[in-house]
């Protein structure tokens, strides 16, 4: 045989025999110093796990506890912070194989088992399958339960909860602080906003939270917390994943604090740190103040959009009584006592009715919005205000060019005059040669028009456009 193999097969039987005779090693919740937590947007949570140990030196098995449920064992990293190059992994192993009694009664099929009875006495069986379940007692199969079922001990292959067992030698008997990190999915957070306008909707209040969602299968108690909004990518495998989980989840003690959510850049991201320590139990959902401004200018728009196949046949009135959108927009900028990074989120809008009570009045998506960018909010559609567009000329001028003519009727139902924005998408090369009011080429292929309509009155655009395909 080879000397490698004889070698190899000698060191593993040494190993097996001292670890046979040691029990494992618990190191509990019981025994954390600090845990820090950071919580993606896509279902992904990084924590950072800090613990007090004294381990005996040589070979020795260690069962971490009250991990997450869903961890990611891969990503598993576990570090001395007090005797870095005396404590070294030799194995790891992730059990999940949670205890039941489904599970229970599994590991015991083929093995003696025993049926007490009320009057205390015992017969010994032997489990056949778990469906019934099925014992042999004397030779004789005996269907369903016939006594109070008695295991004669626990498997060792079942855990109570998700267990990192390690195979670890260390070199001193010293009390060691360790740190285990790793990657866990089932926790996840959103950011929620509330947006009050004012009666004549030109200034608003705004309001941010964060919602964390954690079913991750454990609890982070006084935990250091930071969020990370960005579409971050996802891979099978990263050979970045100790890099990221390094720079993520540094957070420092925080003992007088003003429980702020504090932005910064990170990387093409943006991170979100409390200013303070949250207990994030599992199955629970925490909500966290983001952010809050008050008298926030606000523009509303009315927006009566057109499409590009308007402009390639002839159809009369393509749409009767099209519905003109509502959308507010804020400048997130510190002028407007924003200029914060907001993340994505749903943002909901209220606005108090002639008694002074607040009504839900729309609601939509907004992206990563950076500083002096603009939300943009759709809101629904006009109620009172209403276009009409009806097309009264088509013409074939020659191969591949056309002019068209269209005439749009705005009616306004409301007791203010609004102003309607036109937005009409127009193909190919195009270019306007009447008009009854001002136009703006915005893009290429996009046609704006800003219409006056008077309070329970009118207005009518009319323009023709020759386009050539």
């Amino acid at each position: 045989m080879n000397r490698w193999l004889i070698a190899h097969a000698l060191l593993l039987t040494l190993l097996t025999a001292q670890i046979a005779g040691a029990s494992a090693q618990k190191v509990t919740r019981e025994t954390q110093k600090d845990v820090m937590v950071t919580i993606y947007n896509g279902n992904l949570g990084l924590v950072k796990d800090v613990r007090d140990v004294r381990l005996p030196a040589g070979l020795i098995e260690v069962q971490f506890m009250d991990v997450a449920a869903q961890i990611d064992p891969t990503t598993v990293h576990l570090k001395s912070l007090t005797d870095a190059l005396g404590l070294k992994i030799l194995e790891q192993n992730y059990e999940y194989d949670l205890l039941s009694g489904q599970k229970l009664l599994e590991k015991y099929v083929g093995k003696k088992v025993r049926l007490y009875q009320g009057d205390g006495t015992w017969h010994e069986a032997t489990l056949l399958t778990t469906n019934g379940p099925v014992f042999e007692i004397n030779g004789q199969i005996h269907l369903g339960h016939h006594g109070r079922l008695v295991l004669p001990s626990l498997p060792e292959n079942l855990v109570s909860k998700p267990t990192l067992v390690w195979l670890l030698r260390n070199q001193s008997t010293a009390p060691q602080r360790v740190e285990a990190s790793y990657l866990t999915g089932g926790i996840t957070w959103k950011a929620d906003y509330v947006l009050v306008l004012n009666a004549s909707d030109t200034r608003s209040d705004l309001t941010g939270w964060v919602t964390i969602d954690n079913k991750s299968g454990a609890t982070y108690g006084n935990a250091a917390l930071k969020l990370v909004a960005g579409d971050v990518n996802r891979a099978p495998e990263s050979r970045r994943a100790g890099r990221v989980m390094e720079l993520a989840a540094k957070a420092s003690s925080m003992a007088d604090a003003s429980r702020e959510l504090k932005a910064e850049g990170f990387f093409e991201y943006h991170l979100y740190t409390l200013d303070g320590r949250t207990t994030i139990k599992d199955n629970q959902t925490k909500q966290l103040s983001l952010m809050s401004a008050g008298d926030v200018p606000i523009q509303k728009h009315l927006i009566y959009w057109g499409a590009q196949e308007y402009y390639r046949n002839a159809y009369g009135v393509p749409v009767s009584n099209q519905k003109v959108g509502v959308y507010l927009e804020i400048k997130n900028s510190k002028e407007n006592r924003l200029g914060v990074p907001l993340p994505k989120g749903k943002i909901r809008v209220y606005k108090a009715d002639a008694s002074g009570s607040q009504q839900f009045i729309g609601e939509d998506w907004i992206e990563h919005t950076p500083k002096d960018e603009r939300v943009k909010i759709k809101m629904g559609e006009a109620f009172d205000v209403v276009g009409e567009r009806k097309q009264t000329d088509f013409r074939k001028l020659a191969s591949h060019l056309y002019e068209v003519e269209w005439e749009i009727s705005l009616r306004n139902h409301k007791k203010d005059a609004q102003t309607v924005t036109v937005i009409e998408p127009v193909p190919g090369d195009w270019q306007v040669l009447t008009s009854t009011h001002a136009w703006e080429k915005i893009e290429a292929h996009t046609l704006k028009y800003q219409i006056p309509v008077p309070r329970e009155g009118a207005a009518k655009l009319v323009y023709r456009v020759r386009l050539r395909f």
